[in-house]
């Protein structure tokens, strides 16, 4: 099964090793792989510490910590390699590295097939003047973003938060914006549930994973369903949405899946595997903000997608 990543881009002293932190210290479970630059950083308890070999940190939680050294096609080479296999990657870039170069290598086939880019994740300091958003780099940074995090809120004078989303909707930039304190962001938002795994049963209700900001929504058929009228659906729900994916069978390629990804504004198509026995034909999960969209007219839009409905 494809391993999602998490690239976390940021400049110096944003706050991206914060997001790293706090990911590894709340796993829950989830085996997660961190390739960082410097692991003097990361905040590894010494109890946590479960062993040590070949540039790897292992953890007693399931996860695991490598520092980036050499060629970064390679580093996940070995962790893909790994027995067991980690659920989710997190990469740190470095605060000077320009995302777009490392988003280029991550479209490397082989790589793209066993370790698809999820999420691109931008750290972006709300104390930072709006002046400093006109820098190439960070530009580059936001530009590529599908989630911006806004970090050290506490720290910032007040109504800092407000004016750094001004300053990023004026540069027209479509990412989600969520504010990080200490770190802490929606696991939802960065990895949406595995729609590969999801039950054959529609859920009785949304999901929050995160209580003050976001839901969770879910839609299954077992009928495919007409990719033109898909992607007008996706169109009436794209200003509600923070992020959406999902598989599902069109019409157009009887009996084979297609694989879904709506985030940052931006919506993507992508071929998938043959259809699991017992699954629906089609699987989406959709993050939207609370109160933003209802199951009711979620259903209603998608519903109209069926072929022959």
């Amino acid at each position: 099964m494809p391993v999602p990543v998490l690239l976390v881009t940021g400049f110096l002293g944003a706050g991206k090793t914060t997001v790293v932190n706090h990911l590894l210290a709340h796993a829950d479970g989830r085996r997660i792989a961190a390739v960082v630059n410097d692991f003097g950083a990361i905040n590894i308890d010494a109890e946590l510490i479960a062993g040590a070999s070949d540039g790897v940190v292992s953890l007693a939680n399931g996860c695991i910590c490598c520092s980036l050294e050499g060629d970064l096609l390679r580093t996940l080479s070995t962790l893909l390699r790994r027995d067991p296999r980690p659920e989710y990657i997190v990469i740190e870039t470095s605060g000077v590295a320009d995302p777009a170069d490392i988003v280029r290598n991550l479209m490397d086939p082989v790589i793209l097939r066993e370790a698809p880019l999820e999420t691109v994740l931008c750290v972006l300091d709300a104390g930072t003047p709006a002046s400093a958003l006109e820098d190439a780099l960070v530009r580059s940074q936001l530009r590529v973003a599908d989630i911006v995090a806004l970090s050290k809120l506490d720290l910032a004078e007040e109504g800092a938060g407000v004016r750094m989303r001004e300053a990023i909707r004026a540069l027209r930039v479509p990412a989600v914006v969520v504010e990080a304190n200490h770190g802490e962001i929606p696991l939802a938002l960065l990895f949406p549930a595995a729609v590969d795994r999801a039950p054959t049963l529609r859920e009785p209700g949304p999901r929050r994973p995160a209580e003050e900001r976001f839901e969770t929504l879910s839609w299954t058929s077992d009928r495919p369903i007409s990719l033109p009228r898909l992607q007008q659906a996706i169109g009436r729900l794209a200003p509600k949405l923070a992020r959406a994916k999902g598989l599902f069978e069109t019409v157009e390629q009887p009996g084979r899946l297609m694989v879904f990804q709506f985030a940052g504004g931006r919506a993507t198509l992508a071929p998938g595997e043959t259809p699991a026995p017992g699954m629906p034909r089609t699987r989406i999960v959709f993050i939207a903000e609370l109160g933003m969209l209802s199951q009711s007219e979620l259903d209603g839009l998608m519903e109209g997608c069926v072929a022959g409905g």
